[in-house]
């Protein structure tokens, strides 16, 4: 991702995307630029119209994070759906052991 910011960068700035510009950006930030891979980066955007790929991007849209209840009737729902859930599962705790039994016997 680091060849590809750079390139971004360099865009940014103005400045032509070459091998050279590319191998500097990554030095400056301290990173050892594989040339094999600036070489293909260079040869790639070279006949790509970067602003325009930025336009037409789609735009990021994050997903929705759950949010805790903040509402009196939100959070009554809330505590009213929880304890049903301690049920099921403690019905079907004695199924299971009823059926154990069961097999004792039978």
């Amino acid at each position: 991702m680091e060849y590809v910011y750079a390139a971004m960068l360099l865009h940014k700035a103005g400045k032509p995307i070459s091998e050279d510009n590319v191998t500097r950006v990554l030095e400056a930030a301290d990173i050892k630029a594989d040339p094999t891979r600036v070489k293909a980066l260079v040869a790639a955007l070279s006949e790509i119209d970067i602003g325009e790929a930025i336009k037409s991007a789609p735009a990021f849209i994050p997903a929705p994070s759950p949010v805790a209840p903040t509402t009196p009737v939100a959070q009554a729902a809330t505590q009213a759906a929880e304890p049903k859930k301690e049920e099921k599962k403690e019905e079907k705790t004695e199924e299971e052991a009823l059926e154990g039994l069961g097999a004792l016997f039978g």
